[in-house]
């Protein structure tokens, strides 16, 4: 049997293709790297390198740590390839258009992005299009090339900045949509408790991160955002 049987492209961005297909028969994912052609290539080659690494090491920590996020099946770092598990889901920003979704949808989602902050790990890239939603309505974090360990309230906060964006701007019509968010966040803390030590610290606790949200929503304002 051929390990990788590719079928049909579902993105095309400016850092990478991705593929559906099946690995050993099951199905799934294939993201490849795009060279940068305005980089030196052996430049290309070595923060190409460096920044897989890390997408796989905390993807795959995070996974051992029980987080939402796709399993790891293979990796060719040469090749610029990772063969990942294919998520029977949506992207949150199509089930949302939708119109059709559980009342908790949201609240879900905060908590899956409160397992991120609670293992140190802020995402990078918190759209609508990175948050899958499976049929049973919770929330698959996927995307990690921009994630990085944080122990600091101003990146967790940043993180969670930049989806109250994306929401007010695309989907102005869902009303107190990041108030649903952040109540599935501190939730998350209330079920189970303080967060604990990871390997460079100790995480904040989520009330903290959101009154840091609030601040930079107020000195996003404050400039004119």
């Amino acid at each position: 049997m051929e390990a990788w049987i590719g079928a049909q492209r579902l993105h095309l961005g400016a850092e990478a293709e991705v593929i559906s297909g099946s690995w050993f028969g099951r199905p799934a994912i294939l993201k490849k790297r795009k060279p940068r052609g305005w980089r030196h290539p052996d430049l290309d080659k070595h923060l190409t390198s460096k920044r897989m690494t890390n997408e796989i090491k905390l993807t795959i920590w995070l996974a051992e740590m029980g987080a939402p996020v796709p399993a790891i099946w293979d990796v060719d770092i040469e090749e610029g390839t990772i063969i990942m598990e294919q998520i029977d889901g949506k992207p949150l920003i199509e089930v949302l258009q939708s119109k059709q979704y559980d009342d908790k949808l949201l609240h879900n989602v905060g908590k899956a992005i409160r397992f991120f902050h609670r293992n140190a790990i802020c995402h990078g890239d918190l759209s609508t299009n990175n948050i899958l939603i499976n049929s049973d309505g919770n929330a698959i974090l996927i995307d990690l090339g921009l994630a990085t360990r944080e122990y600091e309230l101003e990146g967790f906060g940043i993180d969670l900045h930049v989806l109250h964006e994306i929401l007010r701007a695309s989907h102005p019509n869902i009303e107190n949509a990041m108030d649903e968010v952040l109540a599935g966040y501190v939730e998350l803390d209330e079920e189970m408790g303080q967060a604990p030590e990871a390997p460079g610290g100790q995480p904040p606790s989520a009330k903290d991160v959101v009154k840091r949200l609030e601040q930079i929503m107020r000195r996003v304002r404050y400039h004119g955002g």
